[in-house]
């Protein structure tokens, strides 16, 4: 089907374009079938011949001659005979043959064979500087004749549709066929071309490949004129690409997304100058057809020598890079490097809350060995690594974040009510265990009797990865983007897996520690399990901090505190005697019973900050810092509309993601969006939305249009009313790092 798609798109590309209307006329080619006749005869039941009689002006390439058999015979190696060298544009070093070429093709079938079918493509070009797409010609011949048996194909009727175009003979086979698929999108959809002057010395071309598409970085020429003047282009700096095995070409660097390219630019004189740029490139559709070259011509005005115009950001954005690295030649540095990566993410705020849930499970495993708290870390590592690059790759290939689908407010409450519920456990109210007959039946696959239960703790890590965390960050982004693209689970799995192993890395260690440093059985163990407790608590409302109002989750934090300053003895009195310990203890106690006292005062008071509980509370709310107003957005038409409405008013747009449960689109609000140099900079955007808490149909929907796996994501929208790709910001950032990339798309066309 995708050969006939070839066939169906390319004719009628060359019979559409403009640039081959103009360099040739339509009625002086052949059809492909007279252009390279082919006739074929059995030799016996040994061989065939097959016979191309090439026109005058004609030429077949030797390696795009291919045999298959479809009815499940296998041919032997096509023997040709050697070829007219040539250094071809599109291929390079190539042979090809002229007039005619008599090839001769081994067979072997099965005894009592009386007839066999074989598929020979082959392509060609004529010498005015057209080039056919690949052609196939199905073949049913009989073994008992060895005279020559024409090249049988299936019969069709005559095309309706203009009977003198010489090109119709490339559609008949295909539409006689039955290839009903929609047809790929034409040339100036496929692949969008853009020139502009960056400076007075310098050009910027922006291709465009549409989703689905992609774009060839050596199949590319430019050239440029300037009337009478001198004008000399310099080495064009291509952004890193992902490396592809085409089937044309063989291993070449490809572009999937929007890239902007500078071309130095090198003129006698140093006036404003307008230039003539023209771009000859290539690209395909992924797992479709091929274009063949297109050229395009634009107008472009360069001002004085060295007077700079407004900047566009030529660089690619962090998750771009990374997912293009993947293809790069380095991939074992590349996954190393994604460890890395990992690494850092371990010690941010959503993979930290993993920290007291396995210190938790190794505490309540009781008296073990070093080793079984590292059997024990391990499994748990391995199982939230398994389930974060599952995750990750169903993402990348279905757009479909499991993650996300987790944070449902039901699910979370679940969640947390666990961590209450181990919580008690750890302070002796009870104690957690399977039915005697259950036990008895798991206790070897758990070894519980040597302390901790494998599969409980398995089940733990699957769940700390699909509800605890880990957020939303560049590197996640790049793999999933670098899976989209290539469809290619394997690499792009090996690097979400080195990323959850980097982040569980200090977990593990964390883990083995614990085990060997955690005080053995008595009043110790008592006290540490009870600390444990109060983590798991902490735990609870730090996920259900993601659904409830700020309010709730200051009276709960402060119950929380009261409770432990009760528990250390802050209300209790101490004796003369007491030991220095019990005298710390209490006065530990009395700080976590004012700081609770204070998150309870300051939640009644309508305080929303855990760590300012009382801001606002005395001297009124002149001192609240000013806040940005975002319109919300719900669907990618109300977007389209919101982004028109900017480009007439000649305004940059800020697109954020958001939902509640997002840890980092919080720290966003909190300590990013709230700064005045922030604020600055984005006081000429129009600030839009997208609240995905829900993460419905429509909210998949426009984070599928932008390949966006989960928020945060922030985008910026030119003037044009484009997205400055290039900018695209995946995750949290600081203020005045975000104020820099905010100032670089207000200066953007």
């Amino acid at each position: 089907m995708i050969s006939r798609l070839l066939s169906i798109a390319l004719a009628l590309l060359v019979l559409v374009a403009p640039q081959a209307r103009a360099a040739i006329d339509e009625s002086e080619l052949l059809p492909v079938e007279q252009a390279f006749a082919l006739s074929a005869r059995t030799l016996g039941s040994e061989a065939v011949e097959l016979r191309w009689q090439i026109a005058d002006g004609y030429y077949l390439y030797r390696h795009r001659i291919a045999i298959s058999a479809p009815e499940g015979f296998t041919p032997g190696a096509l023997d040709l005979p050697q070829g007219k060298r040539k250094t071809d544009e599109f291929f390079g070093e190539v042979e090809t043959y002229r007039h005619e070429l008599v090839a001769r093709l081994p067979i072997s079938v099965s005894p009592g064979t009386r007839e066999i079918a074989l598929v020979v493509s082959a392509q060609g070009c004529a010498d005015v500087g057209i080039c056919y797409p690949p052609h196939k010609t199905p073949l049913r011949l009989a073994l008992t004749d060895t005279a020559a048996t024409p090249a049988s194909t299936v019969p069709a009727a005559p095309l309706a549709s203009s009977p003198s175009n010489p090109l119709a003979g490339l559609l008949q086979t295909n539409v006689m066929a039955g290839a009903t698929d929609a047809l790929p999108l034409p040339p100036e959809q496929a692949f969008g071309f853009e020139a502009i002057a960056n400076s007075g010395d310098e050009l910027l071309l922006r291709f465009t490949p549409a989703p689905g598409y992609y774009l060839y970085r050596d199949r590319t020429r430019l050239s440029a004129t300037a009337g009478a003047q001198e004008l000399t282009l310099g080495e064009p700096r291509w952004p890193q690409g992902v490396e592809h095995e085409d089937e044309h070409f063989g291993k070449v660097v490809v572009y999937f997304e929007p890239i902007d390219v500078p071309v130095p630019v090198q003129r006698a004189a140093g006036g404003p100058l307008d230039v003539q740029i023209t771009a000859t490139f290539q690209g395909c559709e992924t797992d479709g057809i091929c274009y063949p070259p297109m050229t395009r011509t634009l107008s472009v005005s360069l001002p004085a020598s060295g007077a700079g115009a407004a900047p566009v950001a030529a660089e690619q954005a962090e998750d771009s890079r990374l997912a293009a690295a993947l293809s790069g030649p380095n991939r074992l540095w590349t996954l190393l490097t994604f460890f890395g990566f990992g690494l850092l993410l371990a010690f941010t705020p959503c993979v930290f809350p993993m920290v007291p849930i396995l210190s938790g499970i190794i505490a309540g495993a009781g008296n073990i060995s070093t080793y079984r708290a590292f059997v024990l870390s391990l499994v748990y590592v391995l199982a939230t690594a398994v389930v974060f690059t599952a995750a990750g790759v169903v993402a990348g290939l279905a757009g479909a974040n499991l993650q996300i689908v987790f944070q449902t407010p039901w699910i979370l409450v679940s969640f947390a009510l666990l961590f209450v519920v181990l919580s008690f456990s750890m302070f002796g109210f009870y104690e957690l265990q399977l039915p005697s007959s259950l036990q008895t039946r798991l206790s070897e696959l758990s070894n519980r009797q040597s302390g901790g239960s494998l599969l409980g703790v398995a089940i733990m890590g699957v769940l700390s990865a699909l509800i605890v965390g880990p957020c939303v960050a560049p590197p996640l982004a790049a793999a999933v983007l670098y899976i989209s693209q290539t469809r290619d689970p394997i690499l792009g799995g090996l690097a979400l897996f080195a990323l959850a192993l980097g982040m569980g890395a200090p977990l593990l260690a964390f883990g083995t520690a614990a085990g060997r440093l955690l005080p053995r059985a008595g009043a110790w163990m008592d006290a540490v399990k009870a600390v444990f407790g109060v983590l798991f608590l902490g735990l609870a409302i730090w996920m259900l901090d993601r659904i409830v109002a700020p309010t709730v989750t200051m009276v709960l934090s402060g119950a929380l505190l009261i409770g432990s300053a009760v528990y250390l003895g802050a209300l209790e009195p101490v004796a003369a005697a007491s030991s220095g310990w019990k005298r710390l203890w209490k006065t530990l106690g009395v700080l976590l019973l004012l700081a609770g006292s204070l998150q309870v005062v300051g939640a009644m008071a309508g305080g929303s900050s855990l760590l300012q509980p009382l801001k606002g509370v005395f001297g009124g709310g002149g001192g609240h810092a000013a806040e940005l107003r975002f319109r919300t957005i719900k669907s990618s038409a109300e977007l389209d509309q919101a982004i028109a409405e900017a480009n007439a008013a000649g305004q940059p747009v800020l697109f954020d993601f958001y939902a509640d449960w997002c840890v980092s689109c919080k720290e966003m609000e909190k300590y990013t969006f709230t700064d005045p140099a922030v604020q600055q900079a984005l006081s000429g955007f129009v600030l839009l939305k997208a609240d995905v808490t829900a993460n419905d149909d429509v909210d998949q929907a426009l984070m599928q249009r932008f390949g966006i796996i989960g928020p945060p994501g922030t985008l910026f929208f030119g003037r044009d009313g484009k997205e400055l790709r290039a900018l695209r910001l995946i995750g949290f950032e600081k203020a005045g790092s975000f104020a820099a990339r905010a100032a670089k798309a207000g200066a953007s066309p």
